[in-house]
């Protein structure tokens, strides 16, 4: 390959996945190799074959039937796209971790993750998509998972299909860890447990969910970290970890009230008979923050874990709560 032809696989295409066939898979069609080895999916298969050199052996163009040969490199080119549909904005965006696969941003409360009807700009997206315009690089935005606007946190960010497919299957299984901090009304009894209750839309309100028999499947883990229930606290709070094993909407809101906690600050789920004033006008939002996030790496299979230190007024909420249960 000469190098015009190589500068121009490099701008048109991302890094290729590549795999080597070994002597076990000699004579073994290319399709089942790729799944196997790479858990490739026929839909990035049937997307990448349409393109020159999407999927190669030794590169040459081949057919996902393709039988191949101990020795031989087969290669798969997802073509470079990019978000063309989101104006870039120069929003300050503070990264976590960064490599040609996957970015790790920590959002704060306040910001929408993706443009929405009525929010076309101001949200992530756009300091994203801004960051990547300046580095020179030509990439889709692509969120693996969202959190509401006024939740601060980890926002994990495929920079290509594959890496997408692969995390959004690890949050299906299960393996992803999605632990947040929370501060609410009440304390939690027990002190750690699990809320097991089904969620979904509110039928006359569809912009709220609830807790539903007929809704699908949702799980909390919780563990209370510290309580603060002196004299002068009225309800009580506590600061409490949890962890989702499913990820619906809203969906530790909505499992905090059902118990009987819900989070301070949080004007759709929140109960007027717990608000207090000088909490609420501290935190300035819900008190929630998604603030540890790990999985493999689908690329490099390395176990990675992100963390995301406590907002500043989340920080000045907890200072609070401690000064009034020592009165």
């Amino acid at each position: 390959m000469n190098k015009d032809n190589l500068e121009d696989l490099v701008a048109r295409y991302y890094r290729p996945l590549e795999v080597v066939v070994s002597q076990e898979d000699d004579g073994k069609v290319v399709r089942n190799i790729l799944d196997r080895r790479l858990g490739v999916s026929r839909k990035l298969l049937s997307q990448v074959k349409l393109t020159e050199h999407g999927l190669t052996v030794n590169e040459e163009r081949v057919y996902t039937t393709a039988k191949v040969s101990a020795g031989d490199v087969i290669r798969v080119r997802m073509e470079r796209e990019e978000s063309e549909d989101i104006l870039p904005q120069p929003i300050p965006i503070e990264i976590v971790f960064e490599d040609d696969d996957l970015l790790i941003v920590h959002k704060p409360a306040g910001m929408i993750v993706h443009p929405t009807h009525g929010h076309y700009t101001g949200t992530l997206a756009n300091g994203v998509v801004y960051h990547w315009r300046e580095r020179g690089e030509r990439v889709r935005f692509r969120p693996i998972h969202r959190l509401d606007e006024e939740t601060s946190g980890l926002v994990a960010i495929a920079k290509t299909s594959y890496v997408h497919q692969q995390i959004s299957e690890q949050l299906q299984a299960g393996t992803v860890t999605k632990l947040y901090r929370a501060y609410v009304y009440g304390v939690p009894e027990p002190i750690t447990g699990t809320i097991d209750e089904p969620i979904d839309r509110d039928i006359e309100r569809p912009h709220i969910r609830v807790v539903t028999p007929t809704g699908y499947p949702s799980v909390t883990h919780y563990e209370i970290i510290k309580s603060f229930s002196g004299s002068n606290v009225g309800t009580g709070a506590a600061s409490v970890k949890l962890k989702l094993e499913t990820g619906r909407t809203h969906q530790i809101r909505v499992h905090m009230r059902f118990i009987g906690c819900p989070l301070i600050g949080d004007k759709m789920y929140g109960s007027e008979e717990l608000v207090r004033a000088d909490w609420e006008e501290i935190v300035g939002r819900q008190a929630l923050h998604a603030e540890t996030l790990g999985f493999v790496h689908p690329i490099t299979k390395e176990q990675m874990v992100w963390h995301a230190p406590l907002p500043a007024e989340m920080q000045r909420l907890e200072q609070l709560l401690a000064q009034n249960k020592e009165k």
